[in-house]
């Protein structure tokens, strides 16, 4: 662990907000994790089974599938989905939502977190953005229950502040990147600058965090 993982300026800011809004709906139900990653949350679920597009070293991948296709999985499965980090790298979305309620049994809950304003990551399969807008119609077919933002507009700023750290070299030169680690600790603090956002240039609709740098989303079959 380096100097700056120590001193915390290189935690990920919105890590723990993720985790909190989990934790909310922790469940010891059978649960489908699907793009599991390190299979981080199987503390808040567990009776988890993992999905992934392929093995992971260090990680118990239960099931090898695409998110698009889960036909090896019978309908009415699982009681919750967990999708998080995933959307946005799903070339047909509209696909997985519905195999994700297929399996779902009925009232079953579909829990995902994705990006809005986010810089590419994971390249080149990184494929779309999402609106609060956009994930309403692409949910259609549930109940959402609670779709709420990940960060403030000001600290989307910070957030890109730091994956610039993360991402970028600055004057080919790598301790510089503190730099931008240290905006990104500056920057989250001053969220009192806005006083009032809108959702159109002209100021007519009100709207609140613009610039959010993702959604977490609970949803129920309906």
């Amino acid at each position: 662990m380096g100097f700056l993982d120590v001193i915390g300026l290189t935690a990920k800011i919105t890590r723990p907000r993720l985790r909190a809004f989990l934790k909310k709906y922790a469940n010891t139900g059978r649960v489908l994790d699907v793009g599991c990653g390190a299979a981080g949350y199987r503390d808040l679920f567990p009776q988890t089974t993992t999905l992934d597009i392929a093995p992971r070293e260090g990680t118990k991948v239960d099931i090898v599938a695409d998110a698009h296709d889960l036909s090896q999985i019978p309908d009415a499965s699982f009681d919750v989905v967990l999708c998080t980090e995933v959307l946005e790298h799903l070339h047909t979305p509209e696909r997985a939502i519905a195999e994700f309620r297929r399996v779902l049994k009925p009232q079953g809950l579909l829990l995902l977190s994705t990006r809005f304003i986010f810089p590419l990551h994971d390249v080149p399969g990184d494929y779309y953005r999402y609106t609060k807008y956009g994930l309403r119609h692409l949910l259609k077919d549930f109940e959402i229950i609670e779709l709420a933002e990940e960060a403030s507009t000001v600290e989307t700023l910070a957030v890109l502040e730091q994956r610039i750290g993360f991402q970028c070299d600055t004057l080919g030169f790598r301790p510089f990147k503190l730099f931008w680690f240290l905006l990104a600790g500056l920057t989250r603090w001053c969220g009192w600058l806005i006083t009032r956002e809108y959702g159109d240039i002209r100021k007519q609709v009100p709207e609140k965090n613009i610039l959010t740098s993702g959604y977490y989303v609970a949803a129920k079959k309906i």
